[in-house]
């Protein structure tokens, strides 16, 4: 019973993070707090574990997907190499520091962080498309299926800075980053959301190897959980990735919106009980 509803968890954790570029580790974090806390249906597991498990069942949910994406060329490779220059270091930072975070702290600030981040992405359409002032940077333009072109770009020094930032997230809450990563693509370097979703899967992949190798190291995992769900996180990241291909930018980003509210809300929830 314990293995099928854990596969069941990464089948779905997987879906979701493929589909929104989250990765899934913003449901498999708080469902294995919630199902060892507050449920008989898997034994007790600490946030520290929890979220090492999850950004190693991350890797496998990042490869899938990315391979998919990669097959309907919507990855941007040089961008989400960019990013992890700075992400990867600090994933295991982040992983390090996780160890100090005691269970109710760790679920408020991730809540109140993921409803945070679903408000900002309300502005996304009140922001302005970047000019192209000079020809430093990085820059690109994407023609989606309907024969619209979007530009979009940055500069590598401030790309990297903010990835700094995600990564430490990525490895501290054990969600891989993505969850701050594509709404900072959309809004901040006006990546067209397919872009961003299947750029973030890639840059979770890398991040999630890091980060994860911190987490082995100091005994953050619970193999038997891991082995469990990797299995339905790995066709999870494939279904996501073929519902994606088939949603407008808008739907996405609004899947993304609702998708951090309710995790917000129920970690909220979970650690003021």
């Amino acid at each position: 019973m314990e293995f099928i509803i854990l596969v069941i968890l990464g089948y779905l954790a997987g879906t979701i993070g493929s589909l929104v570029g989250l990765g899934g580790g913003i449901i498999i974090v708080p469902a294995l707090l919630f199902l060892g806390g507050s449920t008989t249906l898997i034994g007790d597991v600490s946030p520290q574990v929890a979220a090492g498990t999850s950004l190693l069942v991350i890797i496998f949910t990042g490869l899938s997907s990315t391979i998919a994406y990669y097959k309907q060329k919507r990855v941007d490779y040089k961008s989400g190499l960019i990013f992890f220059i700075g992400s990867g270091p600090a994933g295991i930072l982040g992983a390090w520091v996780n160890k100090q975070l005691n269970v109710d702290t760790f679920s408020i600030w991730f809540g109140v962080f993921m409803i945070f981040m679903s408000f900002v992405l309300m502005y996304k359409d009140k922001l302005k498309p970047l000019k192209r002032k000079s020809e430093k940077g990085i820059w690109r333009t994407y023609t989606d299926e309907e024969g619209n072109e979007q530009s979009y770009g940055f500069r590598p020094l401030i790309a990297i800075a903010i990835s700094v930032v995600v990564g430490f997230l990525g490895g501290l809450l054990g969600i891989g980053g993505g969850s701050l990563m594509v709404p900072a693509m959309i809004l901040l370097f006006f990546f067209p959301p397919h872009i961003a979703v299947a750029t973030s899967m890639l840059l979770l992949f890398l991040t999630s190897i890091t980060s994860s190798v911190a987490h082995i190291v100091m005994g953050n995992i619970n193999w038997l959980y891991a082995l469990a769900l990797i299995p339905g996180a790995w066709f999870g990241g494939k279904a996501g990735a073929l519902l994606n291909k088939n949603l407008p930018g808008k739907a996405i980003v609004t899947l993304l919106r609702i998708v951090l509210i309710i995790v917000g809300i129920r970690l909220i929830f979970s650690g003021l009980n």
